[in-house]
């Protein structure tokens, strides 16, 4: 059956003019669950993000007859944790998974977690959704007081990033420009042939869905990416161009309403 897989999708990749890319939101966090702002913090999914790796990803994935050659991931168990759940319910998990740290989620400084709502409550909401979502908005940076400070500079995951490029918190600027060199890779592989799933995190996804659309900085402040609901591009192989705008995946009131409750400050 895996022989069958490769040569069916070397022969579709020989074929083929155009190619889809498909950009994924982890599911659930613990943290997502309480509402807290996570970023560079190790979170594990919660058991409703596990649910829904299967129940929304991978079904829906399943549904649209879509296939994978390779996947690329951060190096935060969130993401990685949904990646394997959707390959192994898509009998894929033979595909080759690149996990990078350029795809790990903005780093949200000191505000690392903290409930979003709290501090709406001690800086003002306008303050916090500009943090959240403005282009060149900077929370605080991290301080050795955070709780989380030290595990996240011993995390053994990290432990690929140049010391001067660790962050102690990151703007959406910085973030997209973090992101920038590992999208020069997943274009390459897209583009020549390959049909590549990248499982990140919404900032991330936000970044590279502003590399691929050509967003204006005002623009992509106003995108929210709902959990696990699978975003698919298609493109024209020889030209390199969108052939298509971005598709989502899935029931469209369910989208609607996940999408609104990560644009909110929530409770």
């Amino acid at each position: 059956m895996v022989i069958f897989k490769f040569l069916r999708s070397k022969l579709s990749q020989f074929m083929m003019k155009t190619n889809r890319l498909v950009l994924l939101r982890h599911g659930e966090s613990e943290f997502n669950q309480l509402n807290k702002f996570c970023g560079w913090h190790d979170a594990p999914l919660s058991k409703g993000g596990m649910e829904d790796a299967r129940k929304i990803a991978a079904l829906n994935l399943l549904n649209a007859n879509l296939e994978f050659d390779k996947v690329y991931t951060s190096t935060l168990c969130r993401a990685q944790t949904t990646t394997d759940i959707i390959l192994r319910e898509m009998k894929s998990s033979f595909v080759p998974v690149e996990s990078h740290w350029r795809l790990n989620e903005r780093h949200y400084g000191n505000l690392t977690g903290f409930n979003k709502r709290q501090m709406s409550d001690q800086y003002g909401e306008a303050q916090v959704q500009n943090w959240r979502r403005a282009f060149d908005s900077m929370p605080p940076s991290i301080t050795p007081q955070n709780p989380y400070y030290f595990g996240i500079r011993n995390n053994p995951s990290f432990s690929d990033v140049p010391a001067d490029q660790f962050p102690f918190a990151e703007s959406m600027h910085m973030c997209s420009d973090r992101v920038l060199p590992v999208w020069d890779e997943i274009k390459k592989d897209m583009l020549n042939g390959k049909r590549v799933l990248v499982c990140t995190h919404g900032t991330v996804v936000r970044a590279l869905i502003k590399h691929i659309e050509g967003l204006s900085d005002e623009a992509i402040s106003k995108v929210n990416i709902p959990n696990c609901v699978p975003c698919v591009y298609e493109f024209d192989i020889k030209t390199g161009k969108l052939i298509s705008p971005m598709t989502y995946l899935g029931d469209p009131e369910y989208i609607k309403a996940k999408t609104e409750q990560v644009a909110s400050i929530g409770n």
